[in-house]
């Protein structure tokens, strides 16, 4: 597959030198890891500067290795009984009014890593009352009570990420299940009806427009999923998938528009949108919305 260069709407944002430092300091006096830094988020450098990151619990090493995510893959250690409380006073320091919690797949512990979720949760309740919590889900290998587990544990917004369409699940992500997912999304939505529920994907993997579109009426029509969000896949590094095309603003945008004609309650869609990116803005906006209906 030749090699697709970088378009002018993808270079870098310019950033004050240093900005991010303080929050950088800050997560290793904690003792914590970001998938921010993990995954090589080309917007760490706005977000860190603003004082925001996504926290990624169980360690910063994975029991898969999916063709898209620069987290190393390896033997992970095993669950630090510490880290949520580290967590959650981390997040208070920062004064964080919307905490993004996810985690590395754990497919060596019996529940996935749920019972961490559900902890690490339970800790941001106790140190940041008025705070709202998101938490970005593994799959726990088809185990749907254990998704069930988190949800139960009250975070406002339940997302799981479907990442691509079914096509390229078995070169994109071995070891997960287009199926599961989806399955997970509306387990979730028919016991907790009242949580919002989101999914993210990128696009640039090899997918067609017409295999988005599908995968937008799976999320709701399968999935039950309402909030939605689409990027643009960046390759990490030269062994992870080449990047197969860049979508242009004016196509994200038009996707943007098919997705909330499917009935999406909000669609954040652009080059550089990720699952977490701008996460409390995007439920304040979702609020928003619905307070006016």
């Amino acid at each position: 597959m030749a090699v697709v260069r970088l378009p002018p709407w993808m270079t870098g944002r310019p950033h004050a030198i240093g900005a991010a430092d303080p929050l950088k300091a800050e997560l290793r006096r904690a003792g914590l890891v970001t998938v921010c830094e993990e995954a090589r988020c080309p917007n760490l450098a706005e977000c860190f500067g603003r004082g925001v990151a996504t926290f990624m619990i169980l360690g910063d090493t994975c029991t898969r290795a999916c063709a898209f995510c620069a987290v190393a893959t390896g033997t992970p250690a095993p669950p630090d009984r510490s880290e949520p409380e580290r967590l959650a006073q981390a997040a208070a320091r920062m004064g964080l009014s919307h905490v993004v919690i996810t985690s590395v797949d754990r497919d060596d512990l019996p529940d996935g890593g749920a019972g961490q979720f559900v902890a690490a949760i339970r800790a941001v309740r106790k140190a940041l009352p008025a705070a709202t919590v998101e938490v970005l889900t593994p799959d726990f290998q088809g185990n749907l009570q254990a998704s069930l587990m988190v949800a139960e544990a009250g975070p406002e917004v339940f997302n799981h990420n479907l990442e691509t369409v079914s096509r390229l699940y078995p070169d994109v992500r071995p070891g997960a299940d287009y199926g599961g997912s989806l399955e997970v999304l509306a387990a979730v939505k028919e016991k907790f009806p009242h949580g919002v529920t989101k999914s993210g994907l990128m696009a640039g993997l090899g997918e067609t427009d017409a295999e988005l579109i599908d995968l937008f009426r799976d999320l709701r029509e399968t999935g039950r999923c309402d909030v939605l969000t689409v990027g643009q896949y960046l390759r990490p590094t030269a062994a992870h998938r080449p990047v197969a095309r860049y979508l242009t603003p004016a196509e994200f945008a038009g996707l943007k528009e098919k997705a909330l004609k499917m009935g999406f309650h909000h669609v954040s869609a652009g080059p550089r949108v990720r699952s977490s990116f701008n996460a409390g803005g995007l439920l304040a906006a979702l609020r928003g919305r619905e307070g006016r209906q």
